[in-house]
């Protein structure tokens, strides 16, 4: 399988086919609670039984009780209803029998009411030959002494009661798998079989996979590492920026350890019921101790392993007590061995330090993003899934990609084959591959802006500014493209590219950056007399430059070599809200002057360069609004012979597929984390 990138595993792992999922699990961890049969049955016989009862009584409610006189009188006034049989009711051992029948009430709605008499005294062998004779019928039956008690009122609230607890007690036996189940840990236990990577699949992280194929070894052979005392790591966390494979190694464990491997989420402990993580923690260890040796992963721990003491208010914080839960499984008094935790994470600033000490956690692998040959590497892994034109050579595109994720390298990989099936090639050229790199980079083109032609000469004069101020300073890293089409939120790029791995910064190179990014601002100025808000990107990155060289580099005389505050790159809100400044309200106007000096200073010499060179920014505007994008070699041309010796085709016109490698760059690049760079950018007004 291909190399993936680490934020994949746990979508892949929820959304497989339903004909894939393991069977069901004699413990109820993976099975899916079903249709309550039972439960709609005992529901249609209350149904039925409530029926029963109510259809049983007697009909059209409770009889109106009359004494014999008014039936007399209502049988002699013809009022008794002829057409329906009246009943003598004979209850056996009671003396007492009542005669029920009908009779004509007009303030009824149907003008019929039910009434009984009592006929105990009354009662007389010729009673019922009386009656027939004046025409009615008359039936004698046994008395309903039950349904007519309170009793049967209550019976249909008796059986709704019943109903109720069976339709309970059935939930409460699925507690285990249903709603109920809040304390279960979530852990689900990877396939051996199915969607297996082996380390095979990892490229570009070297020395992270050398030191979890140290830990797979140990669980496969702890005895030759116990012969000297050692013992089995309790701990590893994997920490690098988003994309960079940690999740993926991960993986790779697993399908390289013939042991269990349990994976979770970090955001699966915590929910809205207290004491809900510490359970599930306590469960997830249980489950691992059952299995040893295993391996538990964790991912993006910091969702739960934040720093103590850090919540803002009052009251009970949860993932504190989750938090302690985990660190007493992983090192407390009643620890066991054979469990390994592997966690991932991009945030380590935020952990406790109790979950970094040894014991815990007792390695930290730092998973970088590649260099040029880890670049090259992933893109090969990448390319065994896509067809490849002859001649392409990956590391040409792994050079042009400094900076970039295996997860960025692998969309390059996938944006690329999807615009060469819709440009309908057969194969995937190097044109695909360096348009999918700009792509997922800095956006698409928008070809489809309107744009005016003032506006597109403007756009056209500030990249030619960036440049051409790129080729004249001395400590600038070469010209790769220049292009005024507008592409993501940029209106024009100006692209550079370092010529060789870069770590450090020295500060003329800082300070040549500085003037390369007024560029931009400096050409709209001496041209046209006036600026505008394109030049918003570059005053921010200019920005931030200078405050870092003034107080994270100590790069000004002025300051010295002194770091002014904390500047770090995430705020961790509730340990830093309450962090003041560590320095006085003198020295923070003594950095903003220093500041505004060092981008002063850039924007002046911009200012010189440009306007001794006039004739060459004027020649490089003119060629970008014909050709809208340049090469750095052809800019290289008309600063040094005034014209282009190999001119890129007009506008519209499809160039050829190359396969060739350009010019620049010529070594492996990567851009230094310590500033954002690489490009310049005309942008849009926001």
């Amino acid at each position: 399988m291909a190399f993936r990138h680490g934020g994949t595993y746990m979508a892949q792992f929820d959304s497989r086919n339903p004909k894939e999922r393991p069977p069901r699990d004699p413990n109820g961890n993976n099975s899916e609670p079903s249709f309550n049969w039972k439960g709609l049955l005992l529901i249609i016989a209350a149904i039925a039984m409530v029926g029963f009862v109510v259809l049983g009584r007697t009909p059209g409610g409770a009889p109106d009780t009359i004494t014999w006189d008014k039936f007399e009188a209502l049988k002699t006034e013809n009022q008794v209803k002829k057409s329906t049989a009246l009943q003598i009711l004979d209850e056996g051992d009671k003396p007492t029998q009542w005669l029920i029948g009908e009779y004509a009430d007009p303030a009824k709605h149907k003008g019929v009411s039910q009434f009984r008499t009592e006929i105990s005294a009354k009662f007389q062998s010729n009673l019922m030959q009386d009656l027939n004779d004046a025409g009615y019928k008359v039936d004698i039956k046994g008395g309903n002494s039950f349904m007519s008690s309170p009793v049967a009122a209550f019976l249909p609230v008796l059986l709704i009661m019943v109903v109720l607890y069976f339709l309970f007690r059935q939930q409460i036996r699925m507690a285990g798998k249903g709603a109920m189940s809040f304390g279960k840990s979530k852990a689900r236990m990877l396939s051996r079989d199915k969607n297996r990577i082996t380390f095979k699949d990892v490229a570009g992280v070297e020395e992270a996979k050398d030191e979890v194929e140290e830990l797979v070894e140990f669980l496969k052979d702890p005895k030759k590492f116990q012969k000297l005392g050692g013992r089995i790591p309790k701990g590893v966390l994997l920490v690098g920026p988003p994309g960079t494979g940690k999740t993926l190694l991960a993986r790779a464990i697993a399908g390289e350890a013939d042991v269990p491997f349990f994976s979770i989420s970090g955001s699966d402990f915590v929910e809205m019921f207290v004491g809900v993580g510490a359970s599930r923690v306590r469960d997830m260890f249980e489950q691992g101790k059952k299995n040893a040796p295993c391996i538990i992963f964790i991912d993006e721990i910091d969702a739960v392993g934040r720093h103590r003491g850090t919540g803002l208010g009052g009251g009970h914080d949860e993932r504190e007590q989750t938090l302690n839960a985990l660190l007493v499984e992983m090192d407390g008094f009643d620890t066991q061995e054979g469990v390994i935790i592997i966690a991932a994470t991009n945030r380590p600033d935020v952990l406790d330090p109790a979950l970094l000490r040894p014991g815990r956690f007792d390695r930290q692998i730092t998973v970088n993003l590649p260099d040029v040959k880890g670049r090259e590497q992933i893109l090969k892994v990448h390319a065994k899934r896509v067809k490849i034109a002859d001649g392409v050579d990956l590391g040409v595109v792994a050079r042009g990609t400094p900076g970039y994720s295996g997860a960025e390298l692998a969309n390059v990989i996938n944006e690329a084959a999807l615009m060469a099936a819709r440009r309908g090639l057969k194969a995937i050229t190097l044109s695909e591959l360096e348009e999918a790199r700009d792509k997922v980079r800095w956006g698409r083109e928008r070809r489809s802006l309107a744009m005016s032609a003032k506006e597109k000469e403007n756009t056209a004069f500030h990249e030619a500014g960036h440049a051409l101020l790129c080729e004249l300073v001395d400590n600038m890293d070469p010209l790769h493209k220049v292009t005024i089409i507008p592409r993501g939120p940029a209106l024009g790029l100006t692209m550079y590219l370092p010529e060789a791995d870069q770590y450090t910064n020295r500060k003329k190179e800082l300070l040549d950056r500085l003037v390369v990014i007024m560029g931009g601002r400096v050409a709209e100025e001496l041209v046209f007399g006036d600026v505008t808000n394109g030049a918003s990107n570059d005053i921010k990155h200019a920005t931030n430059i200078a405050r870092k060289m003034v107080c994270e580099w100590g790069m000004s005389e002025r300051m010295g070599m002194v770091e002014y505050g904390g500047h770090e790159e995430h705020v961790f809100l509730g340990r830093d809200i309450g962090k003041g400044r560590d320095y006085s309200e003198s020295t923070a106007q003594e950095i903003d002057r220093e500041v505004r000096h060092l981008c002063d200073s850039a924007y002046e010499r911009a200012r010189d360069l440009l306007s001794s060179h006039r004739d060459k920014l004027d020649a490089i505007a003119k060629a970008l609004l014909e050709f809208e994008t340049l090469g750095g070699e052809q800019i290289r041309d008309i600063i040094q012979y005034g014209e282009m010796k190999n001119p890129p085709p007009p506008p519209g016109v499809v160039e050829k597929p190359r396969t060739e490698p350009p010019p620049h760059p010529q070594e492996g690049t990567t851009l230094s984390p310590d500033y954002p760079g690489g490009i310049s950018a005309a942008t849009a007004p926001q």
